[in-house]
């Protein structure tokens, strides 16, 4: 069975397309061809999953001004200018500054070169985006605008790979700027690392970081029907295996803290949550935090990441990994195999179940290592091939950095012991990239996603300001 996903806010991408106004009465055939090339960007656009507003077709800098206009109030996500042959800088500059959005340049030409035996200045000038790119990027400099740009010509794939890498990155940044983040309970006892303080998040992203105490969640459980809870059980029965070591009365109790958790989500207009809660003996805090995997795990599949142990960066950093289509399960370091020359890394805590090798199941445990209850989790391996690892860092002046690294999930034996687990191959010594990947200033945790995304991670990285650390040996 396919969970529905929660869908997000899709990502608002503004197109302005110009040229030079001097030259329509000069060449009369050359405004509707770069007008039909608009058109074709337009519709290449759309097919990237978003939304785009089109500020029309420039020709000076007045024209220019007015669609600056047009993208600042429809609060655009990411500006695209496309140059279809020569303009003015002073025609794009507004654009650039009045909006506060990044701006991408495109220079795509109509074909791969031109007819050169056929063709007179006219035609030239259809293939002349590339000549006012210079200038653009000296005078986005100047006026304190990040430039980036992509060229090739209109059906060039590896061009389109690019723009579609900045959109997936304009999307993350967007997610971010409206996002929403749960911070249920309170700290892990001793994990240093793993504070954050909320403010930092705001200031450095945008967004809003919602305080939540266990008790949003435990009158919430309390509300849950047993209609409710029977109806989560038989959802899970049909996404997950049960292992023999589920106990009847603790899989009610997670589909019920399930249930209750896709209503504080609901109510709390969460895009993401990071939990934990210690509690004692037994009482109803404690079993609450207890069942939360379960939940987590379906919310996580649905686009509402869910991290453990209060880990507010690592529900953060696995938002990113979803945005980009890589999944992103909760992760840590679990033991070194330098007779296979694996890494072994997983957790037990919430998995993105997209990204599972195979049909995820369902575990009895009698005790969370180094936590209080007891209850079902979720195990499986992620899909062997290519993954990126993405942790969220912070300095010692409270800068984010992203630390990312490539490998490979590769197949062999795996512990059963209720755990996300996988075998990654980074292609050196375990110890050495061991020690590399902690050097950089990675976390606790982090989000392991499909596919090899440094590329993608740039341009997030490019966006949101931050640093990239890609870890390699």
């Amino acid at each position: 069975m396919t969970l529905e996903r929660i869908t997000p806010r899709r990502t608002r991408v503004g197109l302005v397309a110009g040229g030079l106004g001097a030259y329509w009465p000069q060449f009369p055939e050359l405004l509707p061809q770069l007008q039909a090339s608009a058109r074709r960007v337009a519709e290449r656009l759309s097919a990237l999953d978003c939304e785009v507003v089109d500020a029309g077709f420039v020709s000076d800098e007045r024209e220019g001004a007015a669609a600056a206009e047009t993208v600042r109030v429809a609060d655009c996500d990411l500006i695209i200018g496309f140059l279809t042959t020569y303009l003015t800088s002073s025609m794009l500059a507004p654009v650039a500054q009045r909006s506060g959005s990044p701006v991408l340049l495109l220079n795509l030409q109509p074909t791969e070169a031109m007819d050169h035996a056929n063709f007179d200045t006219g035609a030239w000038l259809a293939y002349c985006g590339a000549c006012p790119l210079p200038e653009m990027a000296n005078a986005f400099r100047r006026v304190g605008v990040e430039f980036r740009s992509v060229s090739g010509y209109l059906e060039d794939e590896r061009a389109w790979t690019r723009v579609e890498r900045w959109i997936k990155a304009a999307g993350v940044r967007a997610a971010f700027r409206h996002g929403r983040h749960g911070l249920l309970g309170h700290l892990y006892p001793g994990m240093m690392d793993v504070a954050t303080d909320p403010t930092l998040v705001t200031a450095q992203f945008g967004g809003h970081v919602e305080i939540l105490e266990i008790d949003d969640l435990r009158v919430r459980v309390e509300k849950v029907t047993d209609d409710e809870t029977k109806a989560r059980m038989d959802l899970a029965k049909e996404i997950f295996e049960l292992d023999d070591s589920v106990v009847e009365e603790d899989f009610a109790w997670g589909a019920r803290v399930s249930v209750a958790l896709d209503r504080l989500v609901e109510d709390f207009s969460l895009d993401t949550l990071a939990y934990y809660h210690r509690g004692l003996d037994g009482e109803t805090h404690e079993r609450v935090g207890a069942g939360f995997i379960l939940g987590a795990s379906l919310l996580t599949a649905r686009g509402i990441p869910a991290a453990g142990e209060f880990e507010l960066r690592n529900s953060l950093a696995m938002l990113v990994m979803d945005r980009l289509g890589a999944g992103g399960s909760f992760t840590e370091l679990q033991a070194l195999n330098f007779r296979d020359n694996v890494v072994e890394m997983g957790h037990d805590g919430p998995a993105h179940l997209a990204i599972s090798a195979r049909r995820p199941l369902l575990r009895g445990l009698g005790v969370y290592h180094g936590k209080r209850g007891w209850g079902v989790s979720v195990e499986f391996d992620v899909k062997h091939g290519p993954v990126t690892l993405l942790g969220l860092g912070q300095e010692r002046d409270g800068r984010f950095t992203l630390v990312a690294s490539e490998g490979e999930v590769v197949p062999g034996p795996l512990l059963e012991i209720g755990n996300t687990t996988s075998r990654v191959d980074f292609g050196g010594n375990p110890g050495e990239w061991t020690d590399a990947w902690s050097a950089a200033g990675v976390n606790h945790h982090w989000a392991l996603g499909t596919g090899h995304r440094v590329p993608e991670l740039e341009a997030v990285a490019d966006l949101l300001g931050l640093e990239l650390r890609v870890v390699r040996v």
